[in-house]
């Protein structure tokens, strides 16, 4: 398991959060297939329960906000930042717009709901004492974050222009994708793709010890299978949906850590 707990690099995908409507079901949902447990959840921060793994924060659930119980389930994930001032002024001078404006949350640090220029939902997150993942590349933490655009140039240049994104093509016949990173990272930091046909998204991809059986015991519970697992050079990967039809990744890393080129 390898442990981060200082800030990361402002771009970063920091922080996932889903809003559910029966908390206590899906919170039993991940606890089985990612194997999370819950800290307690205090009223001051309206029912929000922090998943960890292996005591460290991996991910956020909470009831859905007054007025939005019926509003579409879907993980938000949540770009770091120092300045989130700053960020919203670069959403809106860059063509996105946005949904929540920065809220202060006590001494955890400021948080904020976006679109980006082609209409994918996520959220800014400025550092105070919760810096983001605490955990990573171990089961039950995020493997990846990526955004899929409806305008792949376009959204290239909003978070280029924002985050100060950098990207290495990997795009093929028929796929339009390339890996981004951000200013200070040691390595790639997420990917953006192209979605056509429906609502623009970021997605996440949980780690898990095994695909399949990660599947099995997420059917068993009500899930549905979007995307078949397969394997390629990072793992072999495969889209399900949780209690409330909200879809995310899981995938089981190789034996051997997959060699970049380069």
């Amino acid at each position: 398991m390898a442990i981060h707990q200082e800030t990361w690099p402002a771009g970063t995908p920091v922080w996932v959060d889903l809003s559910v409507t029966d908390p206590d079901a899906s919170r039993a949902f991940y606890a089985d297939v990612l194997g999370w447990e819950f800290t307690p959840s205090g009223e001051q921060f309206g029912g929000y329960f922090m998943a960890l793994v292996d005591g460290e924060p991996a991910a956020g659930l909470a009831p859905p906000m007054e007025g939005m119980e019926e509003d579409t389930h879907a993980w938000t994930t949540y770009l770091g930042t120092e300045d989130i001032e700053a960020v919203t002024q670069g959403v809106t001078d860059a063509g996105g717009t946005v949904v929540m404006p920065p809220m202060p949350l006590e001494s955890l640090g400021s948080m904020a709901i976006y679109t980006d220029s082609t209409g994918a939902v996520f959220g800014g997150w400025q550092y105070g004492e919760h810096t983001g993942f605490n955990v990573y590349d171990s089961p039950g933490s995020v493997s990846w974050c990526e955004a899929m655009l409806g305008d792949f140039e376009a959204g290239q240049e909003f978070y280029a222009q924002v985050f100060g994104f950098t990207y290495e093509d990997m795009s093929s016949e028929g796929m339009k994708y390339a890996m981004f990173s951000v200013p200070g990272g040691e390595r790639p930091a997420g990917g953006v793709g192209m979605v056509e046909g429906e609502q623009p998204y970021w997605s996440v991809t949980f780690n898990v010890p095994d695909t399949d059986a990660a599947i099995e015991r997420a059917t068993a519970r009500g899930s549905q299978v979007l995307m078949e697992p397969y394997a390629f050079e990072f793992g072999r990967v495969a889209v399900i949906t949780g209690p409330d039809g909200e879809r995310f990744g899981v995938i089981e890393p190789p034996a051997e850590p997959a060699v970049s080129a380069g």
